[in-house]
C-alpha cells in the first residue's frame, strides 16, 4: 500500500531490454535507502515494483509487458526522472489517501494553467473512466495523491501548491505528456456496485 505522498525523484540511470519485459536501474534518494532490501514495494510514478537488485543507491526493478502496456513506464529512458515512493508501514502517517500501486490507466497532460502562486493541469481521460471522476475526490497522478477540482466530458483538473511543484514530476509536465493513472478503488468500487443494482432492477 502507498500513501500517494511523494518521497522523491529518482534518475533512471540504465534500461535493459529483454524476452517480453524490461530491467530499469534508477538512483535512488539516499532517504529512501535505509532497510530497502530485495523484494521490497517502490512506486514510480505510481506503478508499484518490486526491487530485484540493489548496488550502493543503484536499485534494480523488472517490468513486465502488462506493466510496459498499461502505464507510462515503458516510455522511460536513461536520464528520465520517476517520483518514488516506498511502500507504507503500519504506524505511517496517511497523508495522501491509500493507493494500491495498480494503474488503471494513463491520461495525457491537455491544458496548463498557471498563475504566480499555483498551476492547474487538465488531463484527457479515457471517457468510460470518467464516470470515476467526482469533483473533490481523490485521484492518483503519477504516483500523487490529488483532490480533483473539476470535471468535464472527457477530463478533469487538478490545482497544484507549489511544493508539489517543486517536489515532483507534475512540476515539468508539459501539455502532450503522459501521466498514470490509479483511480480511488472505493469511488470505482461504489460506481460500479451502483452500476450492477441499477442494471438488475431494470432487468
Amino acid at each position: 500500500m502507498f500513501t500517494g505522498i511523494v518521497q522523491g525523484m529518482a534518475t533512471v540511470v540504465a534500461v535493459e531490454e529483454k524476452n517480453q519485459f524490461r530491467t530499469h536501474q534508477v538512483r535512488l534518494p539516499a532517504a529512501l535507502l535505509p532497510g530497502l532490501q530485495i523484494g521490497a514495494s517502490v512506486a514510480h510514478n505510481g506503478c508499484c515494483l518490486t526491487v530485484t537488485a540493489i548496488e550502493g543507491d543503484v536499485v534494480s526493478f523488472d517490468l513486465i509487458a502488462e506493466t510496459l502496456r498499461l502505464t507510462n513506464l515503458g516510455r522511460l529512458q536513461a536520464g528520465d526522472a520517476v517520483n518514488v515512493e516506498r511502500a507504507a508501514r503500519f504506524g505511517d502517517d496517511i497523508g495522501g489517501h491509500s493507493m494500491s500501486g495498480h494503474i488503471i490507466s494513463t491520461a495525457t497532460v491537455s491544458d496548463i494553467v498557471s498563475s504566480p502562486d499555483n498551476r492547474t493541469l487538465w488531463f484527457a481521460l479515457p471517457r468510460e473512466l470518467m464516470k470515476y471522476v467526482l469533483i473533490k475526490g481523490y485521484i492518483g497522478v503519477d504516483g500523487c495523491s490529488l483532490t480533483i477540482g473539476d470535471v468535464r466530458d472527457d477530463g478533469f483538473c487538478v490545482n497544484l501548491i507549489p511544493e508539489t511543484l517543486q517536489r515532483t514530476l507534475l512540476g515539468a509536465r508539459q501539455v502532450g505528456d503522459v501521466v498514470n493513472i490509479e483511480i480511488d478503488p472505493q469511488t470505482q468500487a461504489i460506481v460500479d456496485t451502483v452500476e450492477r443494482v441499477l442494471a438488475a432492477r431494470g432487468a
